[in-house]
Formats: C-alpha cells, sequence, structure tokens
C-alpha cells in the first residue's frame, strides 16, 4: 500500500494567507528596523524564541511518541513530522539575530566587554564567530534528526518494513539527549546570555519544557482544525484527545514546577549575582506580567485541565491551547525584554509585529508541507491497535 497525496485546498489557502501576511509584516517591520534597529532585533528575539520552540518541541514529543506508542501520537503525528520541515526556514531567519547581535548582546559589544571583566573572561565562549558556529550545529543536529524520523517514516508509508518502526525507536533514545542539550545550549547563548551575570543550570529544561507545552497546545489547534478531514476523523476520538489534553496537564505542571524551582533556589541562596534577575521582573510593573504568568500560564489552564470534560471536548481544549500559545509569548517576553528596560514595561508595536511576521512565514512552510500529505501514517503496525475505537470527540 502506497501513500496517496491529495493536496487540501484549505490548507492551500491558509498557505497562501499566511505567507501574505507574513511578507507585508516582515516588510513593515523593516521599516522599523530603519527607524529603531535596537528595538526591532530585540523584539525579533522574543517572536524568533516562540517560533523556534515549535518544530524544537515537535522533535521532543516526536521521538517520545516513538519510544512509547500510543494513539494519541498517531493523530499528532503529520503535525509534528510537518512542523520539522519548517527548521530550514528558521536557520534562515535566524539572520537577523546574527547580524544584530551587537544591539542584542553585552558580549558582542566591543564597549561593554573592555568595561566589564566577567565579560572578558568569557570572551572564549561568548564572541560572534563561536556563537555563529554553535548555531550552525545546532540547526546541523536538529535537522539531521528531522531528516531521518520523515525519511524512514515516508519509507515506511510506502514499504510498510517493520525494520523502519524500529529504527524510529531506536535513533529516538539517544535523539531525546542530543535534543535536550543542544536546546539547554540554544536557551543559555540566545536569551541567558542578555544578562551575562545570571546564571541557572535549571534555566534550559525551563524552555525545553514549555517548548513541549507550546507544541502539544498548537497540535490541539492544528488537529482540531483539521478533525473533520478524511482520514483524521475516523480516528480523532474522545479517548485520543483526553490523552493529549493528559498531556498538557503533565507539561503545564512540569514547567511551573521547574519555574518556581528556579525562583525557589536562587531567592534562598540569595546570591548577588542571581538575585536582580528576579528582582528586574518582579518591580516597576513587571511584578503585573509575573502574576499574569501566574494565573493564566499555570492556575487556569491547570483548572481546566483537571476537568475530563474539558479534555474530552476539542473545542474547549483548543480554547485551552490557544490560551497556552499566547502565554508562552508573554513567558518569553518577561525573559527577554526586562535585560534592556529594567525601569518599567515598554512595550513597542514591533514587540506585536515581529512574531506575527515570523509566524505568518513559519504558518505558510508548515501549510505547504501538511497540505500534500496523508493526514495519518500508513503500513504502522501499532497503528490500528493504538488508535482503535471509534467514539468521535
Amino acid at each position: 500500500m502506497t501513500e496517496v497525496k491529495t493536496t487540501d485546498p484549505d490548507l492551500a489557502r491558509l498557505q497562501q494567507r499566511a505567507l501574505l501576511v507574513g511578507v507585508a509584516v516582515f516588510v513593515l517591520c523593516g521599516v522599523g528596523a530603519v527607524m529603531d534597529p535596537a528595538q526591532f532585533f530585540r523584539s525579533y528575539l522574543v517572536g524568533y524564541m516562540f517560533w523556534i520552540g515549535i518544530p524544537l518541541g515537535s522533535l521532543g514529543i516526536l521521538m517520545l511518541h516513538h519510544l512509547v506508542g500510543g494513539g494519541w501520537g498517531f493523530i499528532l503525528r503529520r503535525v509534528l513530522e510537518s512542523s520539522l520541515w519548517t527548521l530550514p526556514l528558521m536557520l534562515l531567519l535566524s539572520l537577523p539575530l546574527l547580524l544584530g547581535m551587537s544591539e542584542i548582546y553585552p558580549w558582542a559589544s566591543a564597549e561593554q566587554v573592555a568595561a566589564s571583566e566577567v565579560l572578558r573572561h568569557r570572551t572564549g565562549y561568548m564572541n560572534a564567530g563561536f556563537f555563529a558556529a554553535r548555531v550552525l550545529i545546532y540547526f546541523a543536529v536538529w535537522g539531521g534528526l528531522a531528516y531521518y524520523l520523515n525519511r524512514w517514516s515516508r519509507e515506511q508509508d510506502q514499504t510498510g518494513d517493520p525494520v523502519l518502526a524500529r529504527r524510529l525507536e531506536v535513533m529516538s533514545g539517544p535523539g531525546l539527549l542530543l535534543l535536550f542539550l543542544t536546546a539547554t545550549f540554544s536557551s543559555v547563548d540566545w536569551v541567558m546570555s542578555l544578562e551575562v551575570e545570571f546564571f541557572s543550570t535549571i534555566y534550559g529544561l525551563l524552555f525545553v519544557v514549555g517548548d513541549g507545552l507550546a507544541t502539544l497546545a498548537f497540535g490541539v489547534c492544528a488537529v482540531g482544525w483539521l478533525r473533520h478531514k478524511k482520514p483524521l476523523s475516523d480516528y480523532v476520538s474522545t479517548a485520543r484527545i483526553h490523552d493529549i489534553g493528559n498531556l498538557m496537564l503533565g507539561f503545564v505542571m512540569l514547567w511551573a514546577y521547574i519555574a518556581f524551582s528556579q525562583y525557589l533556589i536562587i531567592w534562598s541562596g540569595n546570591l548577588p549575582e542571581e538575585i536582580p534577575w528576579y528582582i528586574n521582573r518582579t518591580g516597576n510593573g513587571w511584578v503585573i506580567i509575573a502574576i499574569v504568568l501566574l494565573l493564566f500560564h499555570f492556575a487556569l489552564p491547570f483548572t481546566l485541565l483537571l476537568s475530563r470534560r474539558t479534555k474530552q471536548a476539542v473545542p474547549a481544549l483548543l480554547w485551552v491551547a490557544g490560551l497556552i500559545l499566547v502565554m508562552r509569548v508573554v513567558d518569553i517576553y518577561w525573559q527577554v525584554a526586562p535585560a534592556f528596560s529594567e525601569q518599567k514595561i515598554r512595550l513597542h508595536w514591533l514587540d506585536f509585529a515581529t512574531p506575527v511576521a515570523i509566524g505568518g512565514l513559519w504558518l505558510a512552510a508548515f501549510a505547504w508541507r501538511l497540505k500534500d500529505t496523508r493526514l495519518v501514517p500508513l503500513n504502522d503496525s501499532g497503528f490500528e491497535k493504538a488508535a482503535g475505537g471509534k467514539e468521535h470527540a
């Protein structure tokens, strides 16, 4: 049995509209970059960190599925695999961060390095050339994992060879370790190094879990939109939606646990190198965003996802997923913006425009891949067994 590809008109329209919006807003952001280069690069970092998180989270969730199985993974699998195809685009979109390093990172500014003993001590690692090299290494690892996950999945559709399922499982174990290491280092490079005197050994894990949560939320939105399309509609059951809701609940709890653990450890340690990071984010108005995150990134999603009714109803779960995606952007903004404006919250129109610009291009690339793909896998020996049951959500 071979895969039959039919272009989906709804996804084709999404691709066209997302591309149009992405290009138009990118042009607008270009005007903003000319008017205020520093603000553009800082806002761009927030949007970039959000959108790179979804393909990275897709890598993790997909490899987790290949390791543990489960029907929930089969209805998400094509969404996750299509997300991986956006990694070349994200590599291209990382160029503004490389070009604007001196506007973003203190270690890329010769004047700030000369004035800081800490920065001079770290120049062997924190320098423009090695930073760019590490970005290439990260994308080489991510791209290699994505290539084989997609290649073997397509071959499995075409041949049904059971050896391919074993290959996917065997690669996913070390692949998760590689993803964890590279995602940790990349979050340190891209975000934590904004404030060179701050350090936290749990910081990278906070981004890894946040990326996984954002990916599950995006997956719920994608499956919710596609759930009436054949052949996916035959397998989107109440039980499968409930499983994904449980996973989202677990990631919400894990994110909150890690965030609170970092806060508790740093606050109890009371070290002058670390405490200012939280003081800057809980004073002068920034505490408002901290409270918003506490309420809407954890408390409300946690409460709603405790309900079986919420987790078994696609419309209700879509609202929770949408809230989580918005809060992920707010969380990244709270991580990044105080490094540049400690005194007060300073919202700029580029803070809203850059995530939309990057998101338009990302969604266009995602829809381009997904529209010519069968929405469920073929010839997987575990598919029919795991995704059995036709009680529709």
